[in-house]
């Protein structure tokens, strides 16, 4: 499996446990938030600690979770980006829309 799936209490905890979210992985991963979403979680963790590289197909999947979230009325937090991924994020100017942490622990607190 490419990502596991950790259900707490307050939210759901996704962590991707290879190198790249890419073409490979971004579908699955959005299929699974879509029903994550659907059993009605609003409030999804997307841990990339393990994560190394990310493509437009993996931003993308980010952006899904991150308006599933929003719709629900919900909140969505990206944590444990290493310094690829997140440079990525910022020259796409996500940085400025989503909540980003350093890990889940701090992502947790952000979710009320």
């Amino acid at each position: 499996m490419d990502f596991k799936i950790d259900n707490r209490n307050r939210c759901t905890v996704i962590r991707i446990e290879t190198e790249k979210l890419d073409t490979h992985i971004a579908p699955s991963l959005k299929s699974e938030l879509v029903l994550i979403s659907g059993k009605g979680e609003k409030n999804i963790i997307l841990d990339l600690k393990k994560c190394q590289y990310c493509d437009s197909s993996g931003l993308s999947a980010i952006l899904v979770a991150n308006r599933l979230c929003k719709n629900a009325g919900g909140t969505f937090v990206l944590c444990g980006l290493n310094e690829a991924v997140e440079r990525l994020i910022t020259i796409s100017q996500l940085d400025t829309v989503l909540s980003i942490t350093a890990d889940t622990e701090e992502a947790e607190k952000l979710i009320s």
